[in-house]
């Protein structure tokens, strides 16, 4: 392994959501969503994207995140499916946020400051609280499917920040935890 890791900051699933949310995508009644699945292992919530990163970095980036946060835990709660870019013309299918979404850009925004702290250039793609659930490759009209898919009605607790790294190989991407910061 070299110096240099691919890492992220996230909102983890709890196993409860994350196995209750595959029961509830595989259930007989509903709609398969199209494309490569990520999988159920790497369900997150991506706070702020890092990418190759040095273990001083590391370290800068988790004390200035010690140093930002200064939230109370939450309850986040998941709604119906959504697209990137749009429905007409997906690539990505996610999951939305449809309780605990301010809590969580505030979260979003405590890791841009400490990202920033720590020596990473700023993010320029606003923030925007999901799960993703499927590449679509090439892209699809959707529309159906997100007008028609119901409502996840998981809720879970968020109680820490957690840094991932983020490994490829031929078997595919997976990511491990490397450090969390309590709320």
């Amino acid at each position: 392994m070299g110096s240099d890791r691919r890492l992220f900051l996230a909102a983890a699933l709890d196993d409860d959501a994350r196995h209750a949310l595959a029961a509830f995508l595989t259930g007989t009644e509903m709609p398969e969503i199209p494309g490569k699945r990520v999988p159920v292992a790497n369900w997150h919530i991506t706070l702020r994207f890092l990418g190759r990163s040095t273990s001083l970095q590391q370290d800068k980036v988790l004390a200035a995140l010690d140093q930002e946060l200064d939230h109370e835990p939450f309850t986040m709660g998941f709604g119906g499916l959504g697209t990137f870019p749009y429905a007409e013309k997906a690539t990505v299918v996610w999951l939305a946020v449809d309780h605990g979404g301010d809590d969580l850009v505030d979260l979003a925004v405590s890791c841009e400051r400490a990202a920033v702290i720590a020596g990473y250039d700023p993010e320029e793609r606003p923030f925007h609280p999901h799960l993703s659930l499927a590449r679509v490759r090439p892209a699809e009209n959707l529309t159906r499917l997100v007008e028609d898919f119901p409502a996840f009605p998981g809720r879970m607790m968020v109680d820490s920040v957690v840094l991932f790294e983020s490994i490829s190989s031929p078997d595919g991407t997976r990511y491990r935890e490397l450090d969390r910061v309590a709320l």
